[in-house]
């Protein structure tokens, strides 16, 4: 059973990372705030199917490849 200041310490750090905004929030508020609900709309919908897009990617292992091929270029320029 965790100590109550382990509880303490994981809901404060829960409760700091739910408050902040995500860069994807800020990066609609922008748009809503300036060009108003349709462009709000058509942000959302690009941010949407950018993140499905590199969620797709990384499911077929791309992301895996990505992380080989760093391996290989910093061993080949050492």
């Amino acid at each position: 059973m965790p100590s109550i200041e382990t509880i303490s310490v994981f809901v404060l750090a829960s409760f700091v990372l739910i408050a902040i905004p995500s860069p994807s929030v800020l990066f609609v508020v922008n748009p809503s705030v300036s060009l108003g609900r349709r462009a709000a709309l058509l942000t959302i919908i690009g941010n949407t199917g950018g993140l499905y897009t590199q969620a797709q990617l990384v499911a077929v292992g791309l992301g895996a490849l990505v992380v080989q091929s760093v391996l290989v270029y910093v061993a080949g320029a050492t």
